[in-house]
């Protein structure tokens, strides 16, 4: 299951994380985030303790959107040791996202 946290910056989201960070970079609007919600919430419970899934609503944060070349809802953005290392655009089915992130744990 996917976590609501506060935090004071991205930067520091990324850098307290001993894991990799996937991010859903969402709008609450957007039919295809919608759908996401229930595979992120498979794929957390699948690969729990591998990875942080942290959903970013992209109509509070624009300047994050912006930064990471969100231009397409939803975008998940796999981040390592602060840095992004894959992206996925539109909706992906839980287990090809387990794939793809099995390859960075």
């Amino acid at each position: 299951m996917s976590v609501k946290k506060q935090f004071g910056s991205f930067d520091e989201l990324l850098s307290g994380s001993q894991l990799p960070v996937l991010v859903d970079f969402y709008a609450p609007w957007c039919g295809p985030c919608q759908l996401m919600t229930g595979i992120l919430d498979r794929v957390s419970e699948e690969m729990k303790d591998k990875v942080q899934i942290v959903k970013i609503n992209t109509d509070n944060y624009p300047d994050l959107a912006s930064q990471f070349r969100v231009y397409a809802l939803p975008t998940l953005v796999l981040f390592k040791d602060g840095e992004p290392v894959d992206r996925v655009e539109g909706v992906i089915q839980a287990d090809k996202l387990c794939d793809r992130l099995a390859a960075y744990v």
